[in-house]
């Protein structure tokens, strides 16, 4: 009956090819207008998992408790120095703030503000000390930049300085310091180099530096999944701000943007450079191969052709039935291509074989069709099973390309059959000069001879593979996909290695403020546990003795600080003759000294450079005094902590409004492997079950997607073997189709630990197809067999396999050359699964026909 159908529809559509092609060129037409108006794309990789899974419950509870801290890019400011790093980031900030919505919010961490406020408090007191005398002993200095924050006022103080040297009252040694950071200034200025800023805040520093010249802002970007790097638009108006606030490289600064959206979308564009270099590659290669395989331009023009429509239609089936491509769905073009392509070569493999015997080109049609129409037919719906068994999976991504691509599978089988008979009798190929199948006579002997070797062989490479299966490195983070010189994933690394950073940090919940320390307790008790940090975290102890020790600073250093009137920048014009007389005052104090003798002869060529000589040096040297100034009156300033009076920006981002307190869980170990990750999430959840984060989230993922492949693995082996059985109707057909299918998948287990392959989130969809091309090659060996061909490798069989084969390994060995780790490790492992799934068929399976003899009827 099924042979009866496609005979009489293929000899339908070869009589009215005309009328088939030009109605098919309509529907395609209207097929690609429905699905570019009805399929979307949908970036959100949250999508991707199941929402009903627990860890991702617990996720969204977090998030709505705290939904400032979702969808942010960190954009990370480094500066010349820590002064002139604050005046950029407020700069930026403020400008950011006028995004024209593209950006919902902005603003800086709130804990870097506190601590930069009342980093005092949190200093031992003996830290606090030695201080606060650093900045008494400074008192002149500040005194004169406060009232004059420029390079005047610095000189001023200066001058005062050089005055107490001339009398004896102090020695040139003691302002080292200062000339020191002058000089680095000074003598590059003077010779016409690059000049680094004076950063003020590392001369006034002491004891452990708790500052560095790099500033953050937290950024919430409106997205629009429906682009394929959702946050772009918010991204180029940062860079865009950057660039016209002069905040460049050559200024001095280096902005970065990092953070889940600048992730996401960093990967996307690598993934998006990679389709651009193996997209052209795959395409030349493909043809090129069927060009080879089929020996006609005409053919290969069918088979293209009939492929482009099947496309569309697939597309428009994934329009109907999901509605938006997921960043893993959208691969249902490349499946497709991979295996549709090979039921057109199946076919016109056929068509020449027959061709060459009957030279009535109709009848040939049809004698394809005939010779076609099982195979063909149990292959279709054999690959379209395997992948739709990825439908009940939590794996929400690849459940979705398994619906698409099983449905691709049938509109595949039905072109093969309409579509592209038509077009092959508008452009028939010219008559065959010689049989289709290859000369490979010796080695099919050579198969018989060694058949009993050749399946011992391979079973015990399907045992040792089976053996390395439980112990399969997995690598589900993320970072481990994308280019590591990418600017976010950088600047993610480099925060990472800092472990009070908190990127792979844990979030949980307290009820309320009151359960935070038996928590916290708990949580700190963990082996695997750093730190936790809560609300509390931000109230020092020993208050009232720091806050008497500052306060005593700041009666000597208030009105310093707070002068009446400040100064405006002088001229360069003004500067020469105070630069000058500093050059001066430095030759005679200290004759001696080679650093005050080496900066005066700077000074005094920077005096005899011009105006514009002396400006430079006061853009390079006081800058940052303004900032340092307000920084000092702000750290002066501090009143008592408590958890009532803690700033209400810090508070919002701790406590939620229905009392919810938020703990930070750090980890003690690095995160960078698998095992690591795993036992800091357990230890977490085992105490508080309601968390989440970037070890938990990788954790479960890599869970879920193991899970879901391994029970669509067994699930889509056990139907495709009940569905053989069934149109097949004998357990030995079905189970010489499975076996080599089994065989595969184990040595491809055993190639990949022999690479150094490890299984992450982007390769294991060569489980899938590696199921739907097996399972296609070896049903038409089988169907050969039962039809009685004993010389297997000489079969045209094996010519449109080897071709198919070919065609499909050349498109997945050009995603190898992608700079996305992720595409090129997905490319690897397909290109081997597909090497191994081809060497079962055409070794493993005919030695094992070999084996069993002819079959039975």
């Amino acid at each position: 009956m099924l042979r009866g159908l496609a005979v009489a529809l293929v000899g339908w559509c070869w009589r009215h090819a005309k009328a088939v092609s030009a109605g098919s060129v309509a529907v395609a037409v209207l097929l690609a207008l429905f699905a570019a108006n009805h399929l979307g794309l949908d970036t959100d990789e949250s999508k991707l998992i199941s929402s009903d899974l627990p860890f991702r419950k617990a996720e969204r509870v977090i998030e709505q408790a705290f939904p400032q801290h979702s969808d942010r890019l960190v954009v990370m400011l480094d500066g010349p120095t820590t002064e002139l790093a604050e005046d950029a980031v407020e700069r930026l900030m403020s400008a950011l703030l006028d995004s024209k919505g593209r950006i919902v919010m902005v603003e800086r961490p709130s804990e870097e503000m506190f601590f930069r406020r009342n980093g005092l408090l949190f200093l031992s007191p003996s830290e606090l000390v030695t201080v606060t005398e650093k900045l008494i002993s400074a008192q002149p200095m500040l005194a004169a930049v406060a009232r004059d924050p420029s390079l005047r006022g610095l000189l001023a103080s200066v001058d005062m300085m050089l005055q107490g040297v001339s009398h004896g009252q102090a020695r040139i040694e003691d302002i080292e310091p200062l000339l020191s950071q002058l000089d680095r200034v000074a003598g590059p200025v003077a010779a016409g180099q690059r000049v680094t800023p004076i950063d003020w805040q590392d001369m006034m520093a002491a004891g452990p530096r708790r500052d560095a010249p790099r500033r953050f802002l937290l950024v919430q970007p409106k997205l629009d999944y429906g682009e394929l790097e959702a946050g772009s638009d918010a991204s180029r108006f940062i860079r865009e701000t950057a660039q016209r606030l002069n905040l460049t490289p050559e200024h001095g600064y280096n902005l970065r943007l990092t953070g889940s959206v600048a992730l996401s979308d960093s990967n996307f564009a690598t993934v998006t450079e990679g389709v651009e270099l193996s997209a052209p590659l795959s395409v030349v290669m493909v043809v090129g191969l069927l060009f080879w395989g089929v020996r006609s331009g005409r053919a290969v023009a069918a088979i293209m052709g009939s492929l482009l429509f099947g496309l569309i239609a697939t597309a428009a089936f994934a329009a109907a039935t999901v509605g938006s491509l997921n960043p893993i769905s959208v691969a249902f073009a490349v499946l497709f291509v991979g295996i549709g392509v090979d039921f057109g070569i199946q076919y016109v493999t056929a068509y020449r074989a027959a061709h060459f015997e009957n030279a009535d080109i109709a009848k040939a049609a049809t004698q394809a069709a005939a010779a076609m129409a099982s195979p063909l037919t149990l292959a279709a719906v054999a690959t379209a099973v395997g992948f739709l068994s990825f439908l009940p999976t939590d794996y929400t991504g690849v459940s979705q390309l398994g619906l698409i691509a099983g449905g691709g599978m049938l509109i595949a089988l039905a072109t093969s059959f309409t579509l592209l008979p038509a077009l092959l009798a508008l452009m028939p190929p010219p008559p065959e000069r010689e049989a289709v199948g290859l000369k490979l006579g010796a080695a099919d002997a050579w198969l018989q001879r060694h058949a009993r070797a050749i399946v011992l062989v391979a079973s015990g490479l399907s045992l040792l593979g089976a053996a390395l299966v439980p112990s399969m490195p997995l690598d589900f983070d993320p970072l481990h996909l994308q280019d590591p010189k990418a600017e976010a994933v950088a600047a993610f690394t480099e925060l990472a290695k800092d472990p009070d950073s908190g990127v792979y940090g844990v979030e949980t919940l307290a009820a309320s403020p009151a359960e935070v320390p038996a928590l916290m307790a708990r949580l700190e008790a963990l082996p695997q546990v750093l730190r936790v940090m809560s609300a509390a975290t931000f109230v020092p102890e020993q208050q009232e003795e720091k806050l008497a020790i500052i306060a005593d600073v700041a009666g000597v250093l208030g009105p310093s600080l707070a002068p009446a009137k400040v100064l405006p920048a002088p001229s360069g014009e003004e500067l020469q003759p105070i630069v000058a007389k500093v050059a001066e005052q430095l030759a005679a104090a200290a004759p001696t000294h080679a650093l005050s003798q080496r900066l005066a002869k700077s000074l005094t060529a920077i005096a005899n450079g011009g105006p514009q000589a002396t400006l430079k040096l006061q853009a390079h040297t006081a800058a940052g005094l303004p900032t340092l100034v307000a920084g000092l009156r702000r750290i002066l300033s501090v009143e008592l902590l408590t958890l009532e009076t803690l700033p209400p920006e810090l508070t919002r981002d701790w406590i939620a409004a229905d009392g919810r307190t938020r703990l930070r869980v750090l980890p003690k170990e690095d995160m960078g492997t698998q095992e690591a990750r795993s036992r800091f999430a357990q230890a977490v959840t085992s105490v508080s079950p309601l968390a989440s984060g970037a070890p938990i989230a990788m954790e479960e993922s890599g869970r879920v997607v193991i899970r879901a492949f391994a029970v669509a693995g067994i699930g889509a082996l056990i139907a495709i073997g009940l569905l053989l059985g069934i149109m097949l109707r004998r357990v030995v057909d079905s189970a010489l189709v499975v076996a080599p299918l089994v065989m595969g998948a184990l040595c491809t287990v055993l190639a990949a630990r022999l690479c150094g392959l490890a299984l992450n989130f982007a390769n294991v969809i060569a489980l899938p197809l590696l199921l739907g091309i097996g399972v296609a090659f070896n049903i038409y060996f089988v169907v050969n067999w039962r039809n009685g061909v004993t010389s297997h490798l000489q079969s045209p069989t094996t010519r449109a396999v080897l071709f198919s084969a070919l065609t499909t390994g050349s498109a997945f060995g050009s995603l190898a050359v992608s700079p996305h780790l992720g595409t090129a490790s997905m490319g690897i492992l397909l290109f081997l699964s597909l090497g191994v799934s081809v060497t079962a068929t055409f070794v493993v399976l005919p030695a094992i026909f070999h084996l069993l003899g002819k079959p039975k009827s």
